[in-house]
């Protein structure tokens, strides 16, 4: 009968504590990263805010679930998210909003893997309860023990898993930017040879009074822009030069 009352209390206990305590918090975290990444993968300030002032929430959210979740490191970074997000919420402009972001997101990541160390370290009464319970009978003590450690083969198969899904997404953002410099490097050498021939032509047809061209390049570092964005700042250069040169050889006569 000791065994039967004892199985009953184990069953209950699993229930109770089949989700740890860090485990809300975490969940809150993981939501407000993948928010922030969308953030600063906006194109505009619209969607921008939008997006920071989801993972905003949900990170306000996640403060509130680290009452019974003892991980001060991902407090700590939650805190910093929380104070750069508020400022992205207001920021006047889409470079200011997207400086704060791009902080944010860093933080963010940081936070979901200090918390994840927190869900594996944290431990278990499961084991003290378990033993008051069955009064130290051997049997009940070897599955109270092979319980325990089926939990923690659990937790650390969970961390696991978020350290791949954090890896694979670094690579991912390597292998954009890696995509991004290289498309930037193919526009400047279109434009470089663009305004060589341009000059060229001008020489050849005897417009003595053109300015040679000068590449108007921007000082604003296009890899902080998304692959949309750069292909759109190119056109808008090569056709701005290409108005131009179509204005000097048009007035070349006159």
């Amino acid at each position: 009968m000791k065994n039967y009352y004892f199985i009953l209390f184990l069953i209950a206990s699993l229930a109770v504590n089949g989700q740890s305590d860090c485990d809300y918090a975490n969940s809150y975290l993981v939501s407000a990263y993948s928010h922030v990444k969308e953030s600063y993968n906006s194109n505009n300030i619209n969607h921008l805010q939008y997006y920071a002032n989801r993972s905003l929430e949900s990170f306000k959210l996640a403060k509130k679930e680290f009452t019974d979740c003892n991980c001060d490191a991902a407090l700590e970074l939650t805190d910093k998210c929380i104070d750069l997000l508020a400022k992205a919420d207001v920021a006047k402009s889409f470079e200011d909003g997207r400086f704060y972001v791009k902080r944010a997101r860093d933080y963010s990541k940081n936070s979901v893997i200090e918390i994840d160390k927190c869900s594996v370290a944290t431990p278990s009464n499961e084991n003290e309860d378990i033993a008051q319970a069955q009064g130290g009978d051997d049997d009940l003590t070897n599955l109270q023990n092979e319980q325990l450690k089926l939990k923690q083969q659990q937790e650390a198969l969970k961390l696991k898993e978020q350290e791949i899904k954090m890896k694979l997404a670094e690579q991912k953002e390597k292998e954009i930017l890696i995509k991004k410099k290289k498309l930037i490097v193919t526009y400047e050498s279109a434009i470089s040879s663009n305004i060589n021939t341009y000059n060229q032509t001008l020489n050849v047809c005897g417009c003595i009074n053109y300015k040679p061209f000068r590449d108007n390049k921007s000082l604003e570092d296009m890899t902080e822009k998304n692959i949309e964005d750069v292909k759109s700042h190119y056109k808008t250069r090569i056709k701005s030069m290409a108005s131009e040169y179509a204005s000097l050889i048009n007035n070349c006569d006159k």
